[in-house]
């Protein structure tokens, strides 16, 4: 009867390492060693397996001995990290110029929001699993505190500007607000009750995102949850001009429609900044007077036309007497700003699509089919409920398409430019949707104003690296984790000597190690 060291697959993927005997046909397990979820663990737990199986065997002495110790005792894992998931982070932090915060305890809050985000009591647990070294709890608290006393945003901040100034060029910055809910019962003079994204009516707050056109990220700011939108604009722009003392320098901003007020365009105009924004399908009428006048309401696919919108609601720029449109210029139209619309066939036929179901919905709710609740094309009057069909038929008039609003002259801007540049804002989107999910930025854990801001300078710095990670590898954030993170460098310490060993890299991890310039070896 002789044991032997046998392997078996589990139920959860991972490989048992047993010491088994055979007799009679039949298998006994003498001991389970352990499970092993990599290469190198698994090699780990065969050593050791070896060692309990010719336990009490003569030995040659290879002189391997330490003094005071026997150097026959098993065979230990003493370290194991995540090598190339903390060398590519640290090589972003690096590259940035992040380093320039020497802030171990700050550095660790970061990188777990990029690997898994958690709380702050259990960054520790993050760290520690990836390999390094956890500070203590209050060690993490404290570089929450530095972040307002040291002004961290502010050193972070100025890295980035340096960053996207030498790589993507700062000619185009892009704007965009999302609101982060708080599961709190009272509001407190930052967290209120607003308009929400997410469609809560909890205490939240306002966070505006400026990024460049790559959708690196420039600056990020807090503000009220029942701030308007269209209210963040230009403290944000006029912070990040500040910050880098650029006041004057030419730059465009790009925003979505939720942004057109005619302060907020006349705030921009008078600061030196060129605008992109996006308009309201119901300034199309008075906008293209002109061309429903001359051509009626039939529109080619890709059909551009440069135009003219007024300043003001109360303002008249367009008339129907040229059959030319005006071509916008900064003196000879100084109650107008320039308007570019086009009409896309790809567009007419989702537009087609939501309005037939408002339609219908509409109808349902006259009929008495459905609740009245507040319904597109209903109109309420004393005698009853109908269907505005005027409404409808205007709607149905400007299906397909799309306005830009901007105060660039087309000497400077062909349409064509203007439109792309505004398209480049699904960029900001990302962002904003890498930090609500990869990077979990909604602040459930702090309360108080600093603290708030504190946790949004970690994110925001947990963005710029992602960004740039993203950037030199193709890859997404969750799949870079994914791929890295199981790859481990393992320490054994085998009759008192160390000794390293590595899972093998996949073609994936190669391939992202290689694009940041990292040894696959």
């Amino acid at each position: 009867m002789a044991a032997y060291i046998r392997k078996v697959r589990t139920a959860s993927g991972a490989t048992a390492v047993q010491i088994a005997v055979k007799q009679g046909g039949r298998r006994t397990i003498v001991e389970h060693v352990g499970s092993a979820h990599t290469d190198s663990e698994l090699a780990a737990l065969m050593q050791l397996a070896r060692g309990k199986l010719h336990a009490g065997q003569e030995e040659l002495d290879l002189g391997l001995d330490v003094p005071g110790k026997s150097g026959k005792g098993p065979s230990l894992i003493t370290a194991k990290r995540s090598r190339w998931l903390i060398e590519a982070v640290e090589t972003a932090w690096r590259r940035l110029g992040f380093d320039a915060i020497d802030d171990e305890a700050f550095f660790q809050l970061v990188f777990a929001r990029i690997v898994e985000p958690t709380s702050m009591s259990d960054t520790a647990r993050v760290v520690g699993e990836i390999g390094l070294t956890p500070v203590h709890r209050n060690t993490y608290a404290n570089a929450l505190k530095r972040c307002a006393t040291s002004d961290y945003r502010d050193r972070v901040a100025t890295r980035c500007f340096e960053h996207a100034a030498a790589t993507g060029g700062l000619s185009l910055v892009l704007y965009d607000v999302t609101t982060l809910y708080f599961e709190a019962e009272k509001e407190d003079d930052l967290r209120k009750v607003g308009y929400s994204k997410e469609r809560r009516v909890d205490p939240q707050i306002v966070v505006g995102l400026l990024v460049d056109r790559t959708g690196f990220p420039l600056e990020i700011g807090c503000f009220e949850g029942n701030k308007a939108e269209t209210h963040t604009i230009v403290p944000m722009i006029r912070q990040f001009q500040a910050r880098h003392d650029i006041a004057g320098v030419e730059m465009v901003v790009a925003a979505d429609a939720g942004m057109l007020s005619a302060g907020n365009l006349a705030d921009l105009d008078a600061a030196g900044l060129k605008f992109i924004v996006g308009s309201r399908v119901t300034k199309a009428p008075a906008d293209l007077a002109n061309h429903f006048h001359w051509n009626g309401d039939v529109f080619v696919d890709g059909q551009i036309i440069d135009t003219v919108t007024p300043r003001h609601a109360r303002s008249v720029v367009n008339t129907a007497k040229r059959r030319a449109e005006p071509i916008w210029d900064p003196v000879r139209h100084p109650t107008s700003w320039r308007a570019v619309w086009q009409y896309s066939k790809r567009r007419a036929v989702r537009d087609n699509q939501t309005l037939n179901a408002q339609e219908a919905r509409a109808r349902a709710v006259v009929d008495g089919g459905k609740p009245p609740k507040s319904t597109r094309f209903v109109k309420t009057t004393t005698s009853g409920r109908t269907v505005d069909e005027a409404s409808i038929e205007r709607a149905r008039s400007l299906i397909g398409l799309k306005g830009y609003v901007t105060n660039i002259p087309v000497t400077l801007m062909e349409p064509g430019e203007v439109i792309a540049k505004y398209h480049d804002l699904w960029h900001v989107e990302q962002s904003f949707r890498m930090s609500k999910t990869d990077l979990r930025a909604r602040p459930m854990f702090h309360h108080t104003r600093d603290a708030i801001e504190a946790h949004l300078t970690v994110v925001f710095t947990a963005l710029a690296i992602a960004r740039y990670l993203q950037a030199e590898t193709g890859t997404s954030l969750r799949s870079l984790v994914r791929t890295l993170r199981p790859l481990q460098e393992i320490t054994i310490t085998i009759a008192g000597h160390p000794h390293t060993a590595t899972d093998p890299l996949d073609p994936d991890a190669v391939r992202i190690l290689t694009a940041l310039g990292l040894p696959t070896q």
